[in-house]
């Protein structure tokens, strides 16, 4: 009997058995569960930051998206400045799109949190921020569709829902990054653009791309290809000189796309790189303080 014992196969211990497919599983709930936690975070934080100064945060219902925004607290006057936020967090690597779009540093919001002036004041997210799962929302519309004619048309909606809201009657642009090429493919669809202001924006998606090797973004509108359309609205492009994100040969690439007599100025700031330190200095930059004289010539001013 105790040899027949010694031979009898055990039975396999069904939690033995379990335990490593329970482990991996539990593993990646603790994954997921961080990235959500992440994604909610960034999306919290802007909101308070916003909500924390008086604006009221609102989706606003586009025609192809939804798509967050921030208004200003009622202020008095007829023109509108509208600040719109960079692509975010397209990517995870130079291969792997994010996600979830949804800005690190939402800079464009800090700007216009940091607007010095008491006139009506919003900002607009790129689609599919701080809603990832939106409405048509998906990997391309932040990265190879960026700005594509949809994006554009609905950011385009919502600027008119943002006049009829705060009744005024035109105005001006401000985009930060990926935010400034899309104020200019809006002003191209627009007859109330009183001011065009982009601050480290990719402007000449051809000569950037072409410039750093990166793929073309064959699904999106290339602002300088409507460089015409905008000719005769007043405009001022901000560029770092220590961006190498972008840099100020960009926005040199879509000056000399316009002609010779255009209301635009291009301002370097000496120090400033890409994310440094356009919101904590905005109020002091003389584009805000004091009116400028036009000029397609760059331009420097001291930080």
């Amino acid at each position: 009997m105790l040899l027949l014992k010694d031979k009898v196969k055990k039975k396999p211990n069904k939690m033995s058995v379990m335990r490593p497919a329970l482990i991996l599983v539990s593993h990646v709930s603790v994954v997921f569960l961080a990235l959500l936690a992440a994604c909610a975070t960034r999306g919290d934080e802007a909101i308070a930051l916003a909500q924390g100064a008086g604006w009221k945060w609102e989706t606003m219902s586009a025609k192809t998206f939804d798509l967050a925004a921030a208004i200003a607290p009622e202020r008095q006057g007829k023109t509108l400045w509208v600040y719109i936020e960079g692509d975010g967090r397209a990517f995870l690597s130079p291969t792997q799109p994010s996600s979830d779009p949804t800005p690190d540093d939402p800079v464009a919001l800090r700007l216009a949190l940091a607007y010095p002036h008491d006139t009506p004041t919003a900002y607009l997210a790129h689609p599919c921020q701080y809603a990832a799962h939106g409405r048509n929302c998906k990997a391309a519309y932040w990265t190879n569709a960026r700005y594509a004619p949809e994006v554009v048309a609905s950011l385009n909606e919502a600027v008119d829902d943002l006049k009829a809201q705060t009744k005024t009657s035109r105005v001006v642009l401000v985009g930060y990054s990926g935010g400034g090429a899309l104020a200019v493919l809006i002003a191209a669809r627009r007859q109330d653009v009183a001011e065009i202001i982009t601050v480290a924006a990719d402007l000449d998606l051809a000569y950037w791309t072409k410039r750093d090797g990166l793929t073309p973004l064959t699904d999106s509108l290339d602002p300088a290809d409507f460089a015409a359309a905008v000719a005769k609205i007043p405009q001022v492009h901000f560029s770092g000189a220590l961006d190498t994100s972008i840099g100020t040969d960009v926005a040199n690439a879509f000056i000399s796309r316009l002609p010779s007599d255009a209301p635009a100025k291009l301002i370097e700031i000496p120090g400033y790189t890409h994310t440094c330190c356009w919101p904590e200095n905005w109020a002091r930059l003389d584009i805000l303080a004091s009116p400028n004289p036009w000029s397609t010539k760059p331009s420097t001013t001291p930080r």
